[in-house]
């Protein structure tokens, strides 16, 4: 008896899944809010230390959040 392959009933490039939405927000919607973040990570990143970029991640994060309606 031979195995039975079933194909997908929806592509994988129209899918939207949950990553793909947040990729789609952080480099859209929130892409200003995105480069604040990567800004300050860049100028800091031989000296991080806890919270150094914490508003910047506060606003990215809001933004997401807003963006996707949903409360983490």
């Amino acid at each position: 008896m031979q195995p039975t392959v079933v194909a997908a009933a929806t592509s994988s490039t129209t899918k939207r899944t949950p990553l793909r939405r947040l990729a789609v927000a952080s480099t859209t919607a929130c892409a200003k809010e995105a480069s604040d973040y990567g800004k300050c990570i860049v100028a800091t990143y031989t000296d991080v230390h806890k919270d150094t970029c914490k508003e910047e991640f506060d606003r990215f994060g809001a933004c997401l959040r807003q963006t996707l309606k949903r409360r983490w």
